[in-house]
Parts: C-alpha cells; structure tokens; sequence
C-alpha cells in the first residue's frame, strides 16, 4: 500500500491559510498529495506560513478548475459531507475510509475530498463520490475547520498504514475504472435509456447511479456493460 497513491482534495478553500495548515496536517502524517480546486485565494505568505515547514507540499499541489478534473483518474472517490440523510448506504467513518483506501492504494489512486468552509460539498458533486465519509463529532457542537478535518483524516490514514505495515497482507487487486471512465459510462447509459424512453426524469439516473457505484463495478464488468449498451445502440439503428 502506498501513501503517494492517496491525494488530498480541497474545494474553493475561502482562506488561504487553510491550504497552508492542511499542507502541515498531511506532512505530519506522510501525505505529500495536495489537490486543490478553484481556491478563492491562492498560495501566498499566510499559506507558506502556516505551512511550517511543508511547502513542499504546496510547491508541488495541483490546481484544477472543477471536481470532475480534479478526480479523474482515481479509482475510489471519497467525499466528506456532515448530511447523514439520504447517505446511509455510502456512509463510513474515518477509520473505516482509511482502511479501505490504504488497501485500494495497493494498485489504485484514491481522492479524499473535503468541500467548502461554510458549504461542503454540493450535491451534484456528492453524487459522483463512491462513499461519504462523515466524521463523527459532538452533535451539540460540530464546526470543524477543513485543516482539523485533514488532520484527522490523515492521522487514520497514517495509523491504518502502520498496521498494515506490521501485518502485511496480499490481497488479490481488483482492477477499478477510474472516476473519468466511470462518467462516460453514466452519460452513455442516460443518452441511450433516454432514447429508449425508459428514463423520463432525473430520479431514474440518479438512482442507477447510485445502484451502480454501490456495484463497485471492476474494469472487466464495466467493459460488459459498455459492450450491451453499444449493442442495443447498433440494434435500435437498424430497425
């Protein structure tokens, strides 16, 4: 398992200061991926400050303009997110998401993606998460600064390598499409079911979707589904 495979993504941070103190959280914990997606502010002194000694970190990061980009070639996809409410079945707490990413990490790379100060993530970019994790604070109080959260985060992520490093394992690796295959999968399956008048609202995709990342389809198996709806795409055209 590899540490490097996991990436740490912050969406539209406020304040720059946060991606300075989240770059020394995972430091701290040997995380050295930091992605961030459309900060409101970028690095500056307040950033490499409250780095402490981690602007490695923010040397290297990589800035993307959407969450889409951001995610695209991971294999697993884990959203942070305080709603509880209609997750329940995509919904793990941070040792739980920290195993299975170390033992994803073996042959995938893993996003960990922590939303805005004030708003978290949105729906829409909830949907395209695999699993939601949910940290399991003081329901009278929960406020967590972002970098606290990545701390966190990290310090499972750090504990559930040690062990693995005392006990290892060998696993046999499932090969996983990544977040960019897996949408071309989704907008082919909504472009031909639309067609075939089988989805006539969003709720229709929307559960499919759900239905196939519970599925945690391997390479192989979304090869056979592209390969059906390819099939009855060349069918319907001939008739």
């Amino acid at each position: 398992m590899s540490l490097n495979n996991i990436k740490i993504v912050l969406i539209e941070t406020s304040h720059s200061g946060n991606i300075g103190s989240a770059a020394r959280a995972m430091k701290t914990m040997g995380l050295s991926q930091l992605c961030l997606v459309s900060p409101k502010k970028p690095i500056d002194e307040q950033a490499i400050s409250l780095a402490a000694g981690a602007t490695d970190l923010l040397e290297n990061c990589q800035t993307f303009s959407n969450f889409n980009d951001a995610v695209a070639n991971c294999q697993l996809v884990i959203g942070t997110s305080a709603r509880l409410r209609h997750l329940q079945n995509t919904l793990f707490e941070p040792r739980e998401c920290a195993e299975l990413a170390l033992q994803r990490s073996l042959k995938n790379k893993i996003a960990i993606v922590f939303g805005r100060e004030r708003i978290g993530l949105t729906n829409s970019e909830l949907l395209r998460c695999h699993y939601h994790l949910n940290i399991p604070t003081n329901p009278d109080y929960g406020s967590l600064n972002i970098a606290m959260a990545v701390q966190l985060v990290s310090y499972e992520l750090r504990m559930a390598w040690r062990t693995m490093q005392k006990n290892p394992q060998n696993p046999p690796l499932a090969d996983y499409p990544t977040a960019e295959v897996l949408e071309h999968f989704f907008a082919h399956t909504d472009r031909l079911y639309t067609q075939l008048g089988f989805i006539r609202n969003d709720s229709v995709m929307l559960k499919l979707r759900r239905l196939y990342q519970r599925a945690e389809l391997e390479t192989a198996e979304l090869n056979l589904l592209r390969g059906m709806l390819t099939a009855v795409e060349k069918y319907t055209a001939q008739k």
